[in-house]
């Protein structure tokens, strides 16, 4: 029964969709996927979450989209989205250079996991990557605006960290 109340859910958004002349869609496959998608300067989530089934709902006409991952150049693209029809970005991104140590470690936990991460006000990624004992967020120390932006909804969150060789820094 739950099945066919999905499927009947689904069914009936995707002909909402398709009816709605003032809306498409876009789909990421980006390499890596752990990239961050901003859509008008706007962070929307990481790439991989929309590379199958998923597709961000946009509004028709012209918009810039940004993928940013720390680790690798920005790509910055010029789309038009048509009404009812969904336009797919695929992208690999270029690599920079490593970063050289010493480093220290940022944890961050945060109800919403997609939220954005910002370190001096440049994306670095998202919550669930920088969340466990096994993750973190390395930077050379020093001492760092952090700001944290729910991709749903909920005010940022700003702290001044500091951080020092080899310990690690927990952000709540």
């Amino acid at each position: 029964m739950q099945a066919k109340l999905g499927i009947a859910l689904c069914t009936v958004y995707a002909v909402a969709f398709a009816a709605d002349p003032g809306m498409g869609s876009l789909k990421t496959r980006v390499e890596p996927g752990r990239a961050g998608v901003f859509i008008d300067g706007k962070y929307v989530g990481p790439a991989k979450n929309f590379g199958v089934a998923r597709t961000y709902a946009v509004s028709v006409g012209e918009h810039e989209v940004r993928l940013v991952e720390p680790r690798y150049e920005e790509v910055v693209k010029k789309v038009t989205i048509l009404g009812g029809k969904k336009l797919e970005i695929n992208e690999t991104m270029k690599a920079l250079p490593l970063a050289k140590p010493p480093f220290g470690t940022i944890r961050v936990e945060h109800p919403d996991h997609f939220a954005a991460v910002y370190i001096n006000g440049r994306f670095m990624g998202h919550v669930d990557e920088f969340s466990n004992f096994a993750q973190g967020l390395q930077l050379n120390p020093g001492t760092y605006e952090l700001k944290i932006v729910p991709a749903s909804s909920g005010a940022p969150v700003s702290r001044t960290v500091t951080v020092e060789a080899n310990k690690t820094v927990i952000v709540k």
